[in-house]
């Protein structure tokens, strides 16, 4: 039985298309979820990496932006009345209640030098 061969203009047309078909999926698919191509706000990525850190019920009761892309406040969870002060950054977030105190507090004071603190709470 002898073996037929694929032309080699079509088989590059067959992948051309078939290239152009699953990019236009993959666009379909990128819009219909909803700006993929967008970040969050920094509040919303605040209360994401609070709610990984603290509790899927944590709730930020202040927030204060800070210098580049950093938010500084306080949140709780919410059957808790007690706040903890955050620092929130694109890829990471550091609590008060962490026991890097100092980086804590020194950061505070670089990205948030005007931050709101309670009396007992000094940096």
């Amino acid at each position: 039985m002898a073996r037929r061969a694929i032309p080699m203009d079509r088989l590059i047309a067959v992948l051309g298309v078939v290239v152009l078909v699953l990019g236009a999926v993959l666009l379909w698919l990128a819009v219909r979820n909803g700006s993929v191509f967008v970040n969050p706000s920094p509040s919303e990525r605040a209360l994401r990496q609070l709610k990984e850190q603290i509790g899927p019920t944590t709730e930020i009761r202040y927030l204060e932006v800070g210098r580049g892309r950093a938010i500084c406040g306080y949140a709780s969870p919410r059957e808790d009345g007690s706040a903890i002060a955050f620092i929130s950054r694109p890829n990471r977030i550091l609590l008060r209640t962490d026991p890097l105190q100092s980086e804590f507090g020194q950061m505070l004071r670089d990205v948030c030098p005007g931050f709101l603190h309670s009396p007992a709470a000094k940096p």
